[in-house]
């Protein structure tokens, strides 16, 4: 599937057949989209705020009301990048939190030994326990957060209720020529060589490189070294064998790509789609395309909100099974001998029970 940026439909791309992965099935129940377009959506209004996660000073946005959805940000950005992408999927009918990840936005750094996806993974579980989200959440993963997000929901399989993945890192592949090699060997000034075009043409220059500046800037200034080391740890992630666990625990997963990134490659996106089991959808944009246009990204999603909602509303509305206490009776043989030689002794017994307050129905068996 592939969308134009205004939101309409074009061919497919051709993939290589050995990356194909299966179609996803889709349930009877799946409810459509919802038919009213993204922009007669009331804005919902983005507050930043402060809290402590294990023990050290954090910042995160928080919008809306409804499903919790946590949206986790890319490399050397941070929560107010995404301020536009929160408030629309806040529109939907969501709670959205949006935490600035250790190392960016004014959130402590991750101490030495916890330096790793999955201890991101578990700063973001003990966040949500700081902020006491009690429900599973629908997690969205964009590029480094990406990769964060997938080692998260197999890390804390209870935590999670779908996955949605926006250009992540994870895929480890990447063409040199005609051989497909780890994206581990691919050198640093590659990288740097197709930054460029994620901010081009002009008119996307103008939408992504404001936001984008307003947290990348602060946090060259403020933590160049996180930036650094987290750089490092992306664009060495190979997560395939979290994602084919997560397709083994039939965690509904969607995986998103945009058709001119020249940051996260075809290669990779493939690989992350075989390991998940899905087949991912290619939107007609760069590595930042939902920074661009957050309405498309909203509209792009919407599907995946309004099966979660339904999926959420289906476990509130079935009720808990109740279990009836156990009463103690007498067994069939003391009924049976009683009832042979007629004896009384279960009505004294149960005065003398009575009048010393023991309850009705509590005699030995």
């Amino acid at each position: 599937m592939k969308l134009s940026e205004d939101g309409s439909s074009t061919a497919k791309p051709d993939q290589p057949s050995s990356a194909r992965a299966p179609r996803k099935k889709v349930s009877p129940t799946t409810p459509e989209p919802v038919d009213v377009p993204m922009s007669a959506l009331p804005r919902q209004v983005v507050v930043h705020k402060r809290t402590f996660v294990q023990g050290r000073p954090a910042g995160y946005s928080v919008a809306g009301a409804g499903m919790p959805v946590v949206l986790l940000h890319g490399w050397a950005l941070g929560d107010h990048t995404y301020r536009e992408v929160i408030s629309k999927i806040a529109s939907l009918g969501c709670r959205v939190i949006a935490p600035a990840m250790p190392g960016f936005g004014g959130t402590h750094d991750l101490p030495k030994e916890q330096f790793s996806m999955a201890g991101y993974g578990r700063w973001v579980a003990d966040l949500l326990t700081a902020l006491e989200v009690d429900e599973p959440v629908v997690l969205v993963g964009h590029s480094f957060g990406g990769g964060v997000a997938i080692r998260f929901a197999h890390d804390h399989p209870k935590l999670v209720r779908s996955l949605v993945l926006v250009n992540s890192v994870g895929g480890s592949s990447w063409r040199k020529g005609q051989v497909v090699r780890s994206i581990a060997e691919r050198p640093l000034w590659d990288w740097g060589l197709h930054f460029p075009s994620d901010v081009w043409p002009f008119r996307q220059a103008t939408r992504v490189l404001p936001v984008l500046i307003e947290d990348f800037v602060p946090n060259l200034f403020r933590n160049p070294r996180a930036i650094a080391r987290v750089a490092n740890l992306a664009r060495r992630a190979d997560l395939r064998t979290e994602l084919e666990d997560l397709r083994k625990r039939s965690l509904p997963i969607t995986i998103l790509w945009g058709s001119r990134d020249g940051i996260i490659p075809r290669e990779s996106f493939e690989a992350l789609c075989v390991a998940a089991g899905v087949e991912g959808t290619v939107v007609d944009g760069s590595h930042s395309w939902l920074l661009a246009d957050p309405q498309q990204f909203g509209e792009v999603i919407t599907n995946n909100v309004s099966v979660a909602k339904l999926a959420r509303e289906m476990e509130q509305v079935t009720p808990a099974k109740k279990h009836r206490p156990l009463r103690r009776v007498k067994s069939l043989i003391d009924r049976a001998a009683n009832a042979v030689t007629g004896s009384d002794s279960d009505s004294d017994s149960d005065s003398d029970s009575d009048s010393d307050g023991g309850e009705p129905g509590s005699a030995d068996t």
